[in-house]
C-alpha cells in the first residue's frame, strides 16, 4: 500500500466523524469505553432514506453495547420536509437537520454520512423518486461511503417492497441492496479507486423489520435480539440514549421518552452467506481476524484488564507501547492498512485522554475574512501531572501549514495544573475559502447537490478550515494532535458558548425580499442592506433588474468603517409594458479605504441559523430576489394572521399591500376580530398552539358576523395534536396528498364565486407550482361544505379535499392542503390569486 493511501485512510477516519465544538474530555467510564471499542474489529453500517429514519436504539446498542464501529448513512438531508421550530426551508433546513443528526450522533456514538440525494418531498413510491434522483449517480454514492467505510454488515430500515410508505424510503433499502453487491465489483464505478479506496463485500445485508403502530413487520421466526438492555459504564439503558438522540431531531418534533426494559430488534436476511443464530455469525470480531495484528489482541486485553478508573494516567505507559508495536507492524494488504490507520487513529485518542492532557485551539473573533490579520490562542493544561512535554505547535489554514509556525516557548516540559496559553498572530490568505457549508457552494438541481470533488462524498461537513496542531512528546513518543480553531464566549446565562470559526466574505449584500411581487404599474422599493464582516469596506451597491424594467438609481455608494457596521440602500422599480418576470440581484463593487484603486465584486449574502440544540451555522447565497408580475385584483381590507409552525405568508400577504396584524392568544381572546376582513391560521396552527381550541367558540363568532376565516394545513400526526374543533361543521384531517407538483387539477365548479371574484380562477393558476399540489387533505367532510377542486397523482383515483370552504352565518369557513407556504415565497402567482379571493370571500347577507 503505498503512503498517500494510508494518509487517504486516516484523513477519511478523521472526517467523517462528528464531532462537538469543545473537545471532547471523557470521564473514566467513557474511557474504559474506547478502551473496549478498540478492542474489536467489527462494524456495522445502517442505511435510510433522511434525518430522522434511523433506529437509535440500535445505533447506540451497537456503538455503546457491543463496541462496533457504527454508521449511519441517511441519503438525504432532509431538505424537504417541514420545520417545527422555524422559517427555514430548503436548503437552509436541511443544513439544520444535518447538525441535529451530528448531534443525535454524538448521544449514540455513531458515525454520519450523506449522499449528495436532494431530498425534494414526499414521494409516494421508488419509481418516483427515481424519476427526480438520477439513480445510478446515488448509487454510486452509495457505494463509494461503504467502499469507504468498510462494514461488515448493512442495515437497512426500509424494506424494498414499499411497507416504508414514503417512495425515498423504499428507494434507500433499493440502492442499498444493489450497492451491497456493486461495491465489490471493480468494473462498476472504477474511477473511485483512484482515491485511494478500495473494493469491498460486507457480509450480510439486513432489513431491520418494525412494528410501527397497526403494520407489525417483526415475527418470532426472525433473527432478533435484545438491544434495550442496561449499560452500567453509562448508567443508561439503550433506550434511554436513543432517546436522547432522537430527540435531537427537534426540527421535526421528534422529542422521544427515555424507555426502560427489554427492546427487541427483529432482522430479515436479505443478501450475503447465511446467518443461523446471529447477525454476526462466523465473523471475527476481535484483532486476530487480521494475522499482522493478531499478536497484540493480548496486549489490548491486558490494557483493559490493568485500567484504573480512579488512575486513567497509569494506562499510558501500556497503550504507548501498544501503540509503537502497532506502528511498526507491516501490512500486507489494504484491509489491514485500513485497521491499522483506523487503531492508530483510536489508541492516539485513548492516551490523550487517560493522559489527562487539555488541548484547546481558540480565535479572538467569530469570524474573519480573506486576507484578515487573526489574533490565535493555544491552551494546554496536564491535568494528570506525567512527564509531557509540547514540543511545537503548527498552524494551518485549510491543510497548509504557516511558515511562521515556531514559537520560542516551545520544548517545553508540562507541568502539572498549569494552564500554558500560547498567543499567534497571522494573516489569512487572501485566496482562503469560504466556510460555508460545502454542498451548497455549487449550484444544485433538484435531484443533487454537487460538490468541489468526490472525495468529499459521505463527508456530513468540514471541519473548521483553520486549526493548531500540537506537537506532543510522552513516554518516548511523539504525537501530533489537531485541535480545530474556534471561538468562545461566555453568556451571563448559558455559561460557556463554543461558536464555529467562520471565514466569510469581507462584505455582504442581502436584499430585504425574497419575492418581489408586482401587480401594478405603480413603482415599488427595493432594499438591501450592505455589512462590513471586516473593516474598511467601501463601494457601491449594483442593482440588475430583467429586461423592461426602471430603475430610479444606481451605483448607489456606501462606506463601512468599522466591522459589524452596515446600512440601508433603496431604488425604486417600476414595470413597463415590456416587462417580464425574472430575477433582481445585488452586487457590490468595493475598494479599500488603502487601496482605492483595487476594485472586487461581491455578490453574496450571508444567512444566519442560531438555535440552542446546534452550533450556530451560516449559508452564503446570491444577492438575488424572485421578480414577479402578474396581474391581481383584490379588497382593500385589514387581515389577521394565527402564527404556526413557521412559515413566510406575511411578508408575502404585505407585499400586496395588505396590513397584516399577528395574532397572540391573548390578542384572540381579548381583542375585537371584527376589525379583521380574514383572518388566517399559520400552517400547522393548531398542532403547535393547544390554546386555539380554547378560542373555537370566539373565532367561530367571528365567522358567523362576517370574517373569513382560512386555516391551511393541520397534521394528523405525532407533531402536537389532532385538534377536535377547527370548523363550524365536522371533517377529518386525512393523510392524502398530491405530490406531483404538475399534477392535472380540475375545476370542479368553474362558476363558483370563490373562482371568480376577485380573480378568474383557471388551470392556468396552477402552472409553476413547487415540490407538491398540497397536503394533510380534508376528508369525511360534511355535506355544508363545497369542494373546488379535483387531483391526483399518477395511479391513482381523484381527490377533493385539497380545498373546503362552507358559509356560516354571514362568513365563510375555508381548509386548506394546498401548499400555499412554498408557493407564495416561490412567486407563483395563481397562489396568490387563489389566496385573495379566499380572503375576499363575500358576506353572506
Amino acid at each position: 500500500m503505498k503512503f498517500n493511501a494510508y494518509l487517504f485512510i486516516a484523513i477519511f477516519l478523521m472526517a467523517a466523524r462528528s464531532y462537538s465544538q469543545r473537545a471532547d474530555e471523557p470521564n473514566a467510564a467513557a474511557i474504559l469505553l474506547e478502551l473496549q471499542k478498540c478492542a474489536n474489529m467489527g462494524s456495522v453500517l445502517y442505511i435510510a432514506a433522511h434525518p430522522d429514519d434511523e433506529n437509535t436504539r440500535l445505533l447506540a446498542y451497537f456503538s455503546k453495547g457491543m463496541k462496533l464501529r457504527t454508521g449511519y448513512l441517511s441519503l438525504t438531508r432532509g431538505d424537504g420536509g417541514q420545520n417545527l421550530i422555524g422559517k427555514e426551508q430548503g436548503d437552509a433546513l436541511g443544513l439544520i437537520r444535518t447538525q441535529e443528526l451530528l448531534a443525535a450522533r454524538h448521544k449514540d456514538g455513531a458515525e454520519q454520512f450523506f449522499t449528495r440525494a436532494n431530498d425534494f418531498g414526499f414521494s409516494k413510491n421508488p419509481t418516483e423518486t427515481f424519476s427526480i434522483w438520477n439513480k445510478d449517480s446515488i448509487l454510486a454514492d452509495v457505494v463509494y461511503v461503504i467502499r469507504k467505510f468498510r462494514p461488515d454488515i448493512i442495515i437497512c430500515r426500509f424494506p424494498t417492497t414499499g411497507e416504508g410508505g414514503h417512495g425515498q424510503h423504499t428507494a434507500s433499502a433499493i440502492l442499498a441492496a444493489e450497492a451491497f453487491t456493486a461495491a465489490a465489483d471493480s468494473t462498476r464505478f472504477p474511477n473511485q479507486l483512484h482515491d485511494g479506496v478500495n473494493v469491498w463485500q460486507p457480509r450480510r445485508l439486513f432489513w431491520n423489520t418494525f412494528n410501527f403502530g397497526e403494520l407489525n413487520l417483526t415475527s418470532p421466526t426472525q433473527l432478533h435480539f435484545d438491544a434495550g438492555g442496561y449499560n452500567p459504564l453509562l448508567g443508561e439503558s439503550y433506550g434511554e440514549i436513543a432517546a436522547e438522540s432522537r430527540s435531537m431531531h427537534k426540527s421535526q418534533g421528534f422529542g422521544t421518552p427515555r424507555t426502560l426494559g427489554e427492546g427487541y430488534e427483529y432482522f430479515k436476511q436479505l443478501k450475503g452467506d447465511s446467518a443461523r443464530t446471529a447477525i454476526f455469525d462466523g465473523i471475527d470480531l476481535s484483532w486476530k481476524r487480521f494475522k499482522v495484528l493478531a499478536p497484540l489482541q493480548r496486549q489490548i486485553n491486558q490494557c483493559i484488564k490493568n485500567f484504573k478508573a480512579d488512575a486513567p494516567e497509569k494506562s499510558v505507559p501500556a497503550l504507548c507501547e501498544l501503540y509503537k508495536k502497532l506502528l511498526q507492524l507491516n501490512a500486507s494488504n489494504y484491509d489491514e492498512t485500513f485497521y491499522k490507520a483506523a487503531k492508530l487513529k483510536e489508541l492516539q485518542q485513548l492516551i490523550l485522554h487517560t493522559s489527562g492532557l487539555w488541548l484547546e485551539a481558540t480565535a479572538s473573533t467569530l469570524s474573519a475574512s480573506p486576507g484578515d490579520t487573526l489574533f490565535l490562542k493555544a491552551e494546554v493544561v496536564n491535568r494528570s501531572g506525567l512527564s509531557i512535554k509540547l514540543n511545537k505547535l503548527l498552524y494551518a489554514e485549510q491543510g497548509i501549514v504557516y511558515s511562521d509556525n515556531t514559537d520560542s516557548t516551545l520544548s517545553l516540559s508540562l507541568k502539572a495544573q498549569i494552564d500554558y496559553v500560547f498567543k499567534h498572530t497571522t494573516k489569512l490568505s487572501p485566496h482562503v475559502g469560504y466556510s460555508d457549508p460545502y454542498w451548497l457552494r455549487l449550484p444544485h438541481t433538484s435531484d443533487a447537490f454537487s460538490i468541489p470533488k468526490q472525495t468529499m462524498i459521505g463527508w456530513p461537513e468540514l471541519k473548521s478550515p483553520v486549526n493548531i496542531t500540537f506537537q506532543i512528546e510522552l513516554n518516548g513518543l511523539e504525537l501530533k494532535e489537531t485541535r480545530q480553531v474556534v471561538y468562545k464566549t461566555t453568556d451571563p446565562v448559558k455559561g460557556e458558548i463554543y461558536h464555529p470559526f467562520e471565514i466569510i466574505p469581507p462584505v455582504t449584500v442581502e436584499l430585504l425580499q425574497n419575492t418581489i411581487v408586482v401587480t401594478d404599474t405603480f413603482s415599488h422599493e427595493i432594499s438591501a442592506i450592505v455589512r462590513a464582516n471586516s473593516s474598511n469596506q467601501q463601494g457601491t451597491v449594483h442593482f440588475y433588474v430583467p429586461i423592461g424594467w426602471v430603475l430610479s438609481e444606481n451605483n448607489i455608494p456606501y462606506s463601512l468603517k468599522h466591522k459589524g457596521n452596515e446600512v440601508k440602500v433603496h431604488a425604486l422599480i417600476r414595470q413597463t409594458s415590456q416587462a417580464i418576470s425574472g430575477k433582481v440581484s445585488a452586487s457590490l463593487e468595493v475598494s479599500t479605504f488603502n487601496r482605492p484603486q483595487e476594485v472586487k465584486r461581491y455578490t453574496k449574502s450571508l444567512h444566519r441559523i442560531q438555535y440552542d440544540h446546534i452550533p450556530d451555522q451560516f449559508i452564503l447565497t446570491d444577492a438575488t430576489a424572485r421578480l414577479v408580475a402578474f396581474p391581481l385584483q383584490r379588497k382593500d381590507q385589514k387581515i389577521a394572521y394565527i402564527p404556526g409552525a413557521g412559515d413566510e405568508v406575511v411578508p408575502c400577504l404585505r407585499q400586496l399591500g395588505y396590513s397584516v396584524t399577528e395574532l397572540t392568544n391573548e390578542q384572540i381572546a381579548n381583542s375585537d376580530l371584527s376589525l379583521y376582513g380574514a383572518i388566517v391560521a399559520g400552517v400547522r396552527a393548531y398542532n403547535t398552539n393547544e390554546q386555539l381550541q380554547q378560542h373555537y367558540e370566539k373565532l367561530m363568532q367571528y365567522v358567523a358576523q362576517g370574517g373569513n376565516l382560512i386555516v391551511q394545513y393541520i397534521t394528523n400526526t405525532r407533531l402536537g395534536p389532532t385538534p377536535s374543533k377547527i370548523g363550524p361543521y365536522p371533517f377529518v384531517i386525512s393523510r392524502d396528498r398530491v405530490t406531483d407538483e404538475k399534477a392535472q387539477v380540475r375545476l370542479l365548479h368553474p362558476d363558483d364565486p370563490l373562482l371568480n371574484s376577485p380573480n378568474k380562477i383557471t388551470a392556468h393558476d396552477f402552472e409553476g407550482w413547487v415540490q407538491e399540489r398540497g397536503i394533510y387533505f380534508a376528508s369525511n367532510y360534511d355535506t355544508h361544505y363545497r369542494t373546488l377542486f379535483s387531483m391526483n397523482d399518477p395511479g391513482e383515483q381523484p381527490k377533493e379535499g385539497s380545498l373546503i370552504v362552507a358559509p356560516y352565518g354571514k362568513g365563510n369557513f375555508a381548509y386548506t392542503g394546498l401548499v400555499f407556504f412554498r408557493e407564495l415565497p416561490a412567486g407563483v402567482p395563481g397562489a396568490y390569486r387563489l389566496l385573495v379571493n379566499l380572503l375576499s370571500m363575500p358576506r353572506n347577507e
